[in-house]
């Protein structure tokens, strides 16, 4: 029996008969007359279905990975707030590592797990900083001239380290967050501060330098103020207190532009998680940020019974292991 001609032409109209039945001389094709195997079988149970792609590896989130990554998130705003309140270093230099090598875990694009390590610490660093800022001017530890002076140079270099990183490969953030990271680690195990002068530079423009490095490395690290304002205004022989009182509101400048930046930096790179904005992950933002808010008070109390010196020395060197780690990444 041939093959009817109306198969080849008209199949458009009807579901193809020459693919559904065998008995119409099953071995040829009715377009091409090319050997091929027509009889009736079963279709694919995933054809005809839309197959998104998430950029990462969705089977291995089950219900006990997902419980695990959410543990992970809040021990660390928990590690965050308490080492914020302990030894005055912003969260971000826990936060950055651990959702990197969280993200990595979870096989996501390595193009982007670095964007996104940094701007969603960034975005934890706002609330904290707003909650650290108001406890210290209440103390009187603000210092309003000083914030004056940095704070517009400090604004700008954070909004262009932002959109900056659209630029910057994964590779570059880690090598800004390892090598600062290591002379962190140096400045906190030396039993003595490095002091420059008794008093913060005469030159305004000096100060606005000095703030604008501040900003601009601070936010391709993903840090707030306290990590590099509060050892760069010790060495000028600054009052610790009002240092870090100071420091907190200056992390502040830094978060809001550097996050502005690197959403608008994030908005069109795929490869990114479910529910980010730009490259900060809103999720890990919500999990994070209250706990680290309701854990750094706990920081300031355990600072009054605790020996900070050997605090400092044990976190000096899990931030070299860090910070080494990252670049050999």
């Amino acid at each position: 029996m041939s093959t009817p001609g109306w198969c080849a032409t008209k199949a458009f109209r009807t579901p193809n008969p020459c693919t559904l039945s065998g008995d119409l001389h099953p071995g040829r094709d009715g377009r091409t007359g090319a050997a091929k195997n027509v009889s009736a079988r079963p279709q694919s149970a995933n054809q005809g279905k839309i197959t998104v792609d998430f950029g990462f590896d969705t089977s291995v989130f089950d219900g006990l990975t997902i419980a695990m990554l959410v543990a992970g998130l809040a021990m660390t705003g928990m590690a965050s707030g308490v080492l914020a309140g302990l030894l005055g270093v912003g969260g971000g230099i826990v936060i950055v590592p651990v959702l990197f090598w969280v993200l990595s875990l979870f096989h996501f694009s390595p193009a982007v797990i670095s964007h996104l390590a940094v701007a969603t610490s960034l975005a934890v660093i706002i609330p904290t900083s707003i909650s650290s800022m108001r406890s210290h001017n209440r103390r009187g530890n603000v210092d309003r001239p000083l914030l004056t002076l940095w704070g517009p140079a400090v604004f700008v270099s954070a909004l262009i380290g932002g959109i900056t990183s659209k630029f910057i490969p994964g590779a570059g953030l880690r090598l800004v967050f390892g090598v600062v990271g290591l002379l962190v680690a140096l400045n906190m195990a030396l039993p003595k501060h490095l002091v420059i002068s008794d008093h913060l530079p005469q030159s305004g423009w000096i100060n606005r330098a000095i703030a604008s490095v501040i900003g601009f490395v601070s936010s391709l690290m993903g840090i707030g103020g306290g990590t590099l304002s509060v050892p760069t205004l010790s060495s000028f022989s600054f009052p610790v207190h009002r240092a870090v009182g100071t420091s907190s509101a200056l992390g502040l400048l830094i978060a809001l532009p550097a996050v502005a930046g690197f959403i608008w930096s994030g908005l069109a790179i795929a490869g990114r998680p479910p529910l980010s904005l730009g490259y900060v992950s809103l999720p890990a933002v919500a999990i994070i940020a209250p706990v680290s808010f309701l854990f750094a008070p706990l920081g300031a109390r355990l600072a009054h019974a605790l020996n900070p010196r050997y605090l400092k020395l044990a976190f000096a060197f899990f931030l070299a292991i860090t910070a080494g780690r990252m670049l050999l990444a």
